[in-house]
């Protein structure tokens, strides 16, 4: 992936070294180091500097970057893809329920990933996949992957930073009361399992989910969910131990009767550009499985 980034210098940033500067703008030091190691990376006033070299206000600093390697286990395959948003650092795709992130042992060829890097190998580009907020299979809905190094970092930077607001829409059977609340349980590793979580007071790592009933229809609630924290089946738990899990979970609530994948949809997205700060905002419908379960004729 080529990308070349500009920047104008300030007066608050006048006399900072090129190093100084970046990390200020949200590169790590491995994002340095391999950015130094790319051809006339790094440009001020269309002269090669060092990373060493001071700023003065006014200068026109270009970041170019070039990767030329491609993830090498991720084989291109063709398969449909909903792409929501495109531009030079992330991609934003609505994926659907079913469909994993990443190519395991027994679904090697059927990723989001695969798909990807089909869709970068139709353009002659290469591919390194770097997902910043990812869905477990069965869950649908938007995920957003880094194009470069740089945007990478930066993503993952505000994904632990919670600077990343994520909305998700579940379905639970029964009304869902109190109506709105937070859930601060701590998550933790269920004892005999390597997949299973469970709320574990004692030992598990902090986890809070905020959340409030959305409609109610045919004896089912929708629910509106909003992530604190980003544990490992967080929302599946969370829910469960409110005493309304969602519906379609084979790991925590099989009850099938509607859905047969755990009723849970990443709807909304909100966040700063993380090359330009521009704030973004996207939305995905709630898919057609999840929607005739609140439309079922009793």
């Amino acid at each position: 992936m080529n990308r070349v980034i500009e920047y104008i210098i300030d007066s608050a940033s006048d006399g900072l070294r090129v190093e100084q500067y970046l990390r200020r703008r949200g590169y790590s030091a491995q994002n340095l180091a391999e950015i130094k190691r790319m051809p006339q990376s790094i440009l001020v006033n269309n002269i090669h500097y060092y990373m060493r070299q001071p700023l003065t206000e006014g200068d026109h600093l270009m970041v170019r970057i070039c990767e030329t390697k491609s993830s090498e286990k991720i084989p291109p395959v063709k398969l449909s893809l909903n792409i929501v948003y495109e531009d030079e650092d992330l991609i934003v795709i609505n994926k659907p329920a079913g469909m994993p992130i990443h190519p395991s042992l027994n679904h090697y060829t059927n990723s989001m990933a695969n798909a990807l890097a089909w869709y970068y190998h139709e353009q002659g580009k290469p591919f390194i996949f770097r997902c910043c907020n990812r869905l477990d299979r069965d869950t649908s809905g938007l995920t957003v992957v880094a194009k470069h190094l740089v945007s990478a970092n930066i993503l993952s930077d505000m994904v632990r930073r919670h600077k990343i607001h994520r909305e998700y829409l579940a379905i639970t059977r029964g009304l869902v009361t109190p109506k709105s609340g937070t859930i601060d349980a701590p998550l933790g590793r269920r004892p005999g399992t390597i997949i299973e979580r469970t709320v574990d007071f004692e030992h598990g790592e902090t986890a809070i989910t905020h959340y409030r009933v959305v409609d109610e229809k045919n004896g089912h609630s929708l629910v509106s969910l909003c992530l604190e924290t980003g544990r490992t089946h967080q929302i599946r738990i969370h829910m469960k131990y409110l005493g309304f899990p969602l519906i379609g979970d084979y790991l925590y609530n099989p009850d099938m009767e509607h859905i047969t994948r755990q009723a849970l949809h990443s709807h909304r997205l909100i966040f700063a550009h993380p090359i330009t700060g521009e704030s973004l905002e996207f939305h995905a419908p709630l898919p057609q499985d999840m929607q005739s379960v609140l439309e079922i004729n009793k």
